[in-house]
């Protein structure tokens, strides 16, 4: 190897470019740059002002910044939605003189100027939700009109009651323990803030009703069109909205006990500030309770900074206004670029290189042929991409389409076909189980159990999750090929846990270790990964001893094997290294060796790109991807070879003439049927001088094994 071959190597294997793109994909990145300024106004502030974190000045700080977060809380949730509320400062008004008045004039006990407050709170919430939701009114307008209701409402309220206010006393530890209590040394209103902000959390982030919000916001009408109540959904963020702002107005009663004209003026735009601040997006569809958090804790320090240094109120509105703006310019810039930056650095290709690839010449083992001329066609333009195929008892063919569907083809003439059941996902490899139970890998879906009875069981579609991987790659991508071993465990591949079903030729642009190997045990319902760091494994089969199973790499052209119990458990060996094309499914043959398939043949070009991670990065970014260097799919041929890799035989159709594109290939009583994921047709080839009795389920659970030998 050159000297320039192993600096790329090593510079590829010791940084991680792929991790960028990967940290670029996650919902908390939005959460960085709010963060980094809260960083900075911490570090400002705490610089300028002396003592300005001190035990007294945190303690006095927690009790407003939990009532104004509540108003921010409160915002997040309607701009979630993609709506705004700009009442909830008079709201909050509306709450704190309603608190007081039916506390110290109508002596109402505290549990019911609670409940009442928070009614009055959710009423003003149902008027914006009605209007907005119900009616479609513009949500700006709208809850501008509010505002200045609700204001009016609370200067009347105080022309009132104020001076009865002002003059008596409320005689309840608990009404004061809610302004000035706390729990173990934190203020009770950061308690209330803390258990609303994880409520909230939940809500959006697992559960169906949090869903409908976030899809609202994305995207109303795609929502209305799966079915969400839209209009529904609306009315309630608004009321939920009104019932926060107006808890945040029996807080602030219970810590001042008094009310003014003041109360609550210019919050909405402080709120929204906070708001857009975290990261929660104006444009509805992105944010969270700890957005909302993160936004109240810089702008709560911010003004009371501004205040303690001697800036006059018209300064502070000032700056809140200027941070505003940049929030939403950052805001804006980020939703339309962060796309485009990720596209540009999310496939990151490393360096591979592959060994010489065999001659397809002369006497050589792979040389070419046309032994698959004869192939006679099944089904032929009735299939649409069969990618792989398997037979039952009964001779009956089973393959899956593009559409979702397992197509079963009836023996013997295979002239009748029914869609013997529909999964809904894209089915790839199948294996029959011991209770002649058909498992499939369907991509982006998992592992699922077909009876029969054509009942559909989702066996697995998650697995254990990594402990330094940045994405969650506990979620089933891609899901390929599997096998079954004696004691009923199932292994099975999963190419690549970057990209989804129909990215997959772009795992091979990357060539990097995306794949793995997972088992899942129906004796215990576990999953777990076996193997990780592979190059899109692709074909798993449990070998004729039943101990180990064979696997293709599909990128890096080899076969290995893996023992999964006996002396060598948990060991991996090479049995073919240097495969002239790219290996897919691999099963068992009749007489003790085993069938694999080749979707393409290498080409000298591809080779050396994968030995160029550079010009394949730039290749990515700079032109379409219908335009990027693929390996070739379209030419493949079946091989059949031992357990230690020597290769028996070798079956071509040249030009692709009878059968264009193969993935995968099934021995069956003396035939071999012939799958792929670009075809419209199954192939059916009679071999030579094989066991016309075999079938594969006798071979794993019972009748002649592969030797002829009773089991």
């Amino acid at each position: 190897m050159a000297v320039s071959d192993t600096l790329v190597r090593w510079r590829y294997r010791l940084v991680p470019d792929h991790l960028l793109g990967e940290i670029l994909t996650k919902r908390w990145v939005d959460n960085a740059i709010p963060v980094l300024i809260l960083v900075i106004v911490v570090a400002v502030f705490g610089s300028l002002i002396p003592d300005f974190f001190g035990a007294a000045s945190i303690a006095n700080l927690m009790r407003q910044w939990g009532e104004f977060a509540l108003i921010v809380l409160a915002l997040m949730i309607v701009m979630v939605a993609g709506g705004i509320d700009l009442s909830v400062g008079s709201t909050f008004a509306l709450g704190n003189i309603v608190a007081l008045a039916l506390l110290s004039v109508g002596e109402w006990p505290v549990w019911a100027v609670v409940a009442a407050t928070l009614a009055c709170g959710a009423a003003v919430g149902l008027v914006n939700g009605l209007l907005v939701g119900y009616l479609r009114l513009r949500a700006f307008l709208t809850t501008l009109v509010t505002l200045i209701i609700v204001r009016a409402v609370v200067d009347m309220l105080l022309l009132k009651y104020s001076v009865a206010i002002a003059g008596s006393f409320v005689d309840s530890d608990l009404w004061y323990w809610f302004g000035e209590g706390g729990i173990l040394g934190v203020p009770f209103s950061v308690v209330v803030i803390a258990v609303l902000a994880i409520a909230t959390h939940l809500v959006l982030s697992r559960t169906r009703a949090g869903w409908h919000v976030l899809a609202v916001g994305g995207s109303r009408r795609s929502a209305h069109n799966v079915g969400i109540p839209v209009r529904r959904v609306i009315c309630m963020t608004y009321v939920a909205s009104g019932t926060l702002a107006a808890l945040a107005g029996v807080l602030l009663a219970s810590r001042l006990g008094g009310a003014g004209a003041d109360t609550g003026v210019g919050l909405e735009i402080a709120a929204l500030t906070a708001a857009v601040l975290g990261g929660n997006s104006l444009g509805g569809g992105r944010g969270s309770a700890a957005k909302a958090i993160i936004g109240s804790i810089t702008v709560m320090i911010m003004v009371n900074g501004l205040v303690r240094l001697g800036v006059v109120r018209g300064g502070s509105s000032l700056m809140l206004g200027l941070v505003l703006l940049a929030a939403v310019a950052i805001d804006v810039r980020w939703l339309k670029n962060r796309l485009k930056f990720l596209n540009k650095v999310y496939v990151s290709p490393t360096y591979a290189e592959l060994p010489a690839a065999p001659s397809t010449e002369g006497a050589s083992p792979y040389a070419l042929n046309d032994r698959l001329r004869s192939v006679e066609a099944i089904g032929l333009d009735r299939i649409d991409g069969p990618e792989d195929v398997i037979l039952d008892g009964d001779d009956n063919i089973y393959v899956g389409n593009r559409t979702g569907d397992i197509v079963r083809f009836l023996a013997p003439d295979y002239a009748r076909q029914e869609v013997f059941a529909h999964v809904g996902g894209r089915p790839l490899g199948m294996a029959f189980a011991k209770d002649g139970a058909l498992l499939v890998c369907i991509g982006g879906m998992g592992l699922y159990r077909v009876g029969m009875d054509r009942s559909i069981e989702k066996l697995t579609d998650e697995t254990n999750r990594s402990w330094f991987s940045i994405i969650d790659d506990s979620r089933l991508r891609l899901a390929d090929d599997l096998d079954i071993a004696p004691d009923g465990r199932v292994f099975f591949s999963e190419a690549t846990i970057r990209y989804e079903m129909h990215e997959w030729p772009v795992d091979c642009l990357e060539s990097r270790g995306n794949g793995r190997i997972i088992c899942f045990d129906p004796n215990t319902g576990t999953t777990r990964t076996v193997l990780k760091n592979l190059v899109f494994p692709n074909g798993i089969c449990v070998m004729h001893d039943g101990q180990s199973f064979l696997f293709a790499e599909t990128w890096t052209c080899r076969v290995s094997r893996y023992w999964f119990e006996g002396p060598k458990k948990g060991t991996v060996e090479p049995v073919i290294a240097d495969l002239p094309g790219y290996p897919d499914n691999i099963n068992r043959a009749s007489d003790g060796t085993y069938w694999l398939a080749l979707v393409g043949m290498r080409t000298p070009a591809f080779d050396l790109a994968l030995k160029m991670p550079g010009f394949r990065k730039r290749m990515a970014r700079r032109i379409a991807p219908d335009e990027w260097m693929y390996p070739n799919i379209n030419t493949g041929c079946v091989l059949r070879f031992d357990e230690a890799g020597r290769i028996i035989e070798t079956l071509w159709d040249l030009g692709g003439e009878s059968h264009p594109m193969i993935t995968s290939m099934r021995e069956h009583k003396g035939h071999l049927y012939i799958g792929g994921i670009l075809n419209n047709r199954v192939g059916r080839l009679t071999l030579e001088g094989v066991d016309t009795s075999w079938t594969g389920q006798a071979s794993y659970w019972g009748g002649q094994s592969s030797d002829g030998a009773k089991p």
